[in-house]
């Protein structure tokens, strides 16, 4: 097992080489050594434990913008983006925990994914292209892909018409190239103080799309509604499971005496909900999506004016041919098409059942492996 070094040396070594190890994320904190994400799994690095906070405080400071210094400082808490010599990005935050500075680092990719690298189905494109005007929101867990989705989306639109995008984005991630499209980029923290300030003004700065990182609280929610109600195109995400949590968590950000109103204006604004989770694929060290997508038609609109979102679930099963999708359906497709084992699309599963009855020609990772090794032997 290697030795430390010097701090700042190790931080760069280990941005570095995330690349090699195709690495998501990289986890620093004091008392533990090193670990990568590889794959949707913890690895730990070889190296001791960083067991010295003024060695942790050393590696971290050189990331760090001077100027935000001050916000970690007061909140213990810090989300910026870093460039390294060779131009690739990362996502950081630092965090204060039982006194210690901790780090979770997301590498960025500085190629933008199109829906097809992504695995996305088709309903994804065709949505962008018959969508002017209205809000958009992708949901998913931590790590499912959102970021990357969304950055899809910008791109496409980047690459087929003469609009201006205005992106408010803690910090940002992928960083685009005009094609077409006028795009201004704007992080929180450096362009503007946070997300309720940029959107108070941003239907000033004549947008045809926004895109929000992240709805956040009411106030953020509240102004991508009334975007999307006046004909501005609005991208954004929401860290929820399913389809019928995104919808509950645009409630939750309001009082019940506003619910009718909020309900109304969503029937009226909303184009599509889609939700994704990444699941580990039957190609070592890949991940591919599983997604739900809710298409708001006449029947969708009905039932979130009336209360009857227990109903939209049944809708997306019932109305594929729109391009609605069930996770249930996601995950018999990537069985059949031998992107995921069956016992692994089992665990992510809403309803085991369903999935059974579903999928024919079963094929679980067990008798993968059983199969190369008999192939090895001959």
């Amino acid at each position: 097992m290697r030795e430390l070094g010097d701090p700042k040396e190790l931080m760069y070594d280990l941005l570095e080489k995330m690349k090699g190890f195709e690495a998501s994320d990289l986890h620093l904190k004091t008392g533990y050594p090193p670990f990568y994400r590889v794959a949707g799994a913890l690895r730990r690095i070889d190296l001791p434990s960083i067991n010295k906070t003024s060695f942790m405080n050393d590696m971290l400071a050189c990331l760090v913008p001077e100027e935000r210094r001050h916000e970690y400082n007061e909140r213990g808490d810090l989300d910026f983006a870093f460039r390294d010599a060779e131009g690739d990005r990362f996502r950081v935050n630092v965090f204060r925990s039982m006194g210690e500075m901790h780090s979770a680092i997301r590498r960025v990719q500085s190629k933008i994914p199109s829906f097809d690298e992504l695995n996305l189905p088709p309903v994804y494109r065709k949505t962008i292209d018959r969508t002017h005007d209205g809000l958009i929101l992708v949901s998913g867990v931590t790590g499912s892909g959102k970021t990357s989705t969304l950055a899809a989306m910008l791109e496409y639109i980047n690459q087929s018409r003469t609009m201006h995008i205005i992106t408010i984005e803690d910090p940002v991630e992928f960083v685009f190239e005009h094609a077409k499209a006028i795009i201004s980029q704007r992080e929180i923290g450096i362009d503007i103080a946070d997300y309720n300030e940029a959107l108070r003004y941003v239907v000033r700065q004549d947008p045809d799309i926004i895109f929000i990182g992240e709805m956040r609280d009411k106030a953020t929610m509240l102004a991508a509604i009334q975007a999307a109600e006046t004909g501005h195109m609005v991208l954004g995400s929401l860290h929820c499971f399913d389809v019928p949590q995104t919808f509950a968590r645009i409630l939750e950000f309001f009082p019940r005496d506003e619910h009718d109103f909020i309900r109304s204006s969503v029937a009226n604004s909303l184009v599509a909900i889609m939700c994704q989770r990444l699941l580990p694929a039957c190609e070592p060290g890949k991940r591919v999506p599983a997604t739900e997508v809710l298409l708001n038609n006449a029947t969708v609109k009905e039932k979130i004016r009336h209360e009857e979102d227990e109903d939209l679930s049944a809708i997306i099963t019932s109305s594929t041919e729109e391009g609605m999708r069930s996770f249930t359906m996601s995950l018999t497709e990537l069985v059949e098409k031998d992107m995921v084992y069956f016992d692994t699309a089992l665990e992510y599963a809403p309803n085991r059942e369903a999935l059974q009855s579903a999928v024919k020609g079963i094929k679980t990772s067990a008798e993968s492996l059983v199969s190369r090794v008999r192939g090895r032997s001959k």
